[in-house]
């Protein structure tokens, strides 16, 4: 379980194919913390950590998680937002996030007002996932708050401080994005569904 509260970002280091899995190693001011078998959340995914060096660890992501995310688009050297699983007795600041990716999006516009910045994503609707208006989207693992909900697109507000300190500055219009919708409002859309 995490919170969508980005810690650090990492550097991709190495990319290794091993029949449909890709192992993952990254480089990160977190890697002394970890140990082998702890939850990671990577731009919103939750992988194990398998191996670990001084400067380095590896997670490994099977074939599913490949086609669900943007996980098999990196590439060494890109950076990656990064969340180690949330501790029970603390403030939750974001929301509750599951490191379940629904699916992806794409970026399609970029607008800068007043010292934040509003990004507007597409996604396909048909798969039944839905945003509302002030309700929580988790963007590449990011805890954020929907603006200008629609049935298949949405915005989000950037602060600086969010806007430096995750992948976010790296986005382009056409950046492909993984989404995790609120669990709670996924739970209602499934019991709605099932009494239609």
């Amino acid at each position: 379980m995490f919170t969508g509260i980005i810690e650090t970002l990492g550097t991709v280091e190495r990319l290794e194919k091993e029949g449909d899995n890709l192992h993952i190693t990254i480089a990160s001011k977190l890697t002394p913390e970890l140990k082998i078998d702890q939850s990671v959340a990577h731009n919103g995914v939750c992988l194990t950590v398998v191996s670990l060096t001084d400067t380095t660890y590896t997670v490994t992501a099977i074939q599913e998680t490949l086609e669900k995310t943007n996980i098999g688009a990196l590439k060494v050297g890109q950076q990656v937002n990064l969340e180690r699983a949330m501790l029970l007795g603390t403030r939750l600041d974001g929301h509750i996030v599951q490191g379940h990716v629904d699916q992806t999006a794409e970026c399609i516009k970029i607008d800068q007002k007043d010292g934040s910045w509003f990004f507007t994503f597409t996604y396909d609707s048909s798969k039944n996932n839905v945003t509302i208006e002030k309700g929580s989207i988790t963007v590449d693992g990011v805890s954020l708050t929907v603006v200008n909900s629609k049935k298949d697109q949405f915005s989000v507000a950037i602060i600086p401080y969010t806007f430096e300190h995750t992948c976010f500055n790296n986005y382009k219009v056409g950046t492909v994005v993984n989404l995790e919708f609120d669990v709670i409002g996924k739970y209602v859309a499934r019991l709605l569904e099932l009494r239609d």
